[in-house]
């Protein structure tokens, strides 16, 4: 009984840490980084709050807890 009660406890802990939020500024690196993978000339990438959101597809990406967006805009180029 003990071991599956420890079993619980640490995948419970390791779903947690899964889960921790990613700070804004490393979720948009690493978006940035996809996107340059696939030659993208110009593009925007803006961290914003839910607020100021006007167009949920532009949205790709939620960070800090899900108070944050980051949208992306393709540039004309």
């Amino acid at each position: 009984m003990k071991r599956l009660a420890l079993a619980v406890i640490s995948c419970a802990l390791a779903t947690s840490a899964l889960a921790a939020p990613k700070p804004c500024e490393e979720l948009k690196a690493e978006i940035e980084t996809k996107i340059q993978a696939n030659n993208v000339p110009s593009y925007t990438l803006e961290i914003v709050t839910n607020d100021e959101v006007h167009d949920e597809n532009m949205v790709v990406g939620s960070c800090e807890n899900g108070t944050k967006k980051i949208i992306y805009q393709k540039n004309d180029s």
